[in-house]
């Protein structure tokens, strides 16, 4: 039992080569069939931030070029181009990645939810396309097992360590709930649409889009269900928004002292939240010095974020050693299981060898009683017995060893099993 895993991530290699290696939705069917043809078993995952195959394969020597030569089929791009980014991972340290990945160890934002749903969706057209068989299926569903049991015991996935998210989770704080809230997003730019997947997992009832330009507010406002508004009608916004999140990019304030202040009355001192994400800022600081007026800027959240961090970071390391623990506990019982179809190989050729012996010995000597030929069928049977109990014993020791899948694939070869 060979379990290979190559890949490529964002640890590993820029964006554009990663761009390249890519496979969307459209293209995994064909992709695994492809795979299909290269190895025993094989599932491959991509997302935006990496590019991976894992394998059960038969040949150690041939394992890593095997995958390689899959890739550059694929994509049609020569291994030169990308083979000085991979890694290569085998046996339990294979096992361990695919656990970390799982668990959102190895992600570019430790303890992210995506990826979760993310390798049980390439799993599922692995099935479908039957690119998989029994081991490679005990190994992915553990590693949805122990990432699971990662984010149960453990809090890597409660502190937020996003712009959007933090911005979110503090807006959640303040006014407790934001069921039925309505939310101003000031820029219609790839920070407010991050915000604005935050803002409706929240449950935040009306959106609305401001943006220098409109038809861009107004394409935003289209993809997210919102509402969008002209520049001019800022005011009137203000004062219909619970929370404010900005980032223009504009050189000067588009909100000031006066502005809140008019919302505020306008509101009956109803709280307004701003998040101002914006560089150059967007809302003057001075708005913070108003009653159920709360501000924070991007160095506000930052310090949340960098805390937040730090916080994943200690659940991190606990996470790293459950998973240290649950990896080491997996592949010793998946050697078990790759042994026992050996050993019941070599049991039958035993006693295929011992049956054939007594039968050619019982010929040589001539009429036997039932004693005899007993006597001679019970040594034979004792004699394989102890070579076999401690060849099998020897062997299930083996099996735990570092190297003891290779040596065991070794024993198949020189046995012809």
């Amino acid at each position: 039992m060979i379990i290979a895993l190559l890949g490529l991530s964002h640890k590993t290699a820029p964006v554009e080569l990663r761009e390249r290696l890519h496979v969307s939705e459209e293209e995994l069917t064909n992709f695994l069939q492809l795979l299909k043809q290269a190895v025993p078993e094989g599932m491959l995952y991509s997302t935006c931030n990496r590019f991976e195959i894992l394998s059960h394969q038969n040949d150690l020597e041939t394992a890593r070029d095997t995958l390689i030569e899959a890739i550059s089929k694929m994509r049609g791009i020569e291994r030169q181009v990308f083979e000085s980014h991979l890694y290569y991972h085998v046996g339990p340290e294979a096992v361990r990645h695919i656990f970390r990945v799982t668990s959102s160890l190895d992600s570019l934002v430790v303890g992210e939810p995506q990826i979760l749903g993310q390798m049980k969706q390439f799993f599922a057209a692995a099935q479908k396309e039957e690119t998989i068989g029994l081991t490679l299926k005990l190994i992915l569903e553990r590693a949805f097992a122990v990432a699971k049991k990662v984010r149960t015991e453990t809090t890597i996935a409660e502190n937020p360590v996003s712009v959007g998210s933090v911005a979110v989770e503090l807006a959640n704080k303040i006014f407790g709930d934001l069921e039925g809230k309505t939310a101003l997003i000031l820029g219609a730019g790839k920070m407010g649409l991050l915000s604005v997947r935050h803002l409706r997992s929240r449950g935040v009832r009306k959106l609305i889009i401001i943006n220098r330009t409109f038809h861009k507010a107004a394409d935003l406002a289209e993809q997210i269900k919102g509402h969008a508004a002209p520049l001019e009608a800022l005011g009137e916004c203000l004062a219909e928004s619970d929370i404010v999140i900005s980032s223009t990019g504009s050189q000067h304030f588009l909100i000031n002292r006066e502005d809140a202040q008019r919302a505020i009355s306008l509101r009956k001192n109803r709280p307004i939240f701003f998040i101002d994400i914006g560089v150059p800022r967007d809302v003057d600081p001075e708005v913070n010095q108003l009653d159920n007026v709360f501000l924070y800027d991007i160095d506000d959240l930052k310090i949340v974020m960098d805390k937040n961090l730090k916080e994943r970071e200690k659940e991190a390391e606990k996470a790293e050693e459950m998973i240290a623990r649950e990896a080491e506990s997996f592949w010793n019982r998946l050697k078990e299981l790759d042994i026992a179809p050996t050993i019941r190989e070599i049991q039958a050729r035993l006693d295929a060898m011992r049956a054939a012996e007594v039968d050619r010995t019982l010929k040589k000597l001539g009429p036997l009683n039932d004693e005899q030929r007993q006597a001679i069928e019970q040594l034979a049977s004792s004699l394989t017995s102890k070579i076999s109990q401690s060849s099998f014993s020897e062997l299930r020791q083996l099996a735990n060893q570092p190297d003891g899948i290779e040596k065991i694939e070794l024993i198949k070869k020189l046995f012809r099993l």
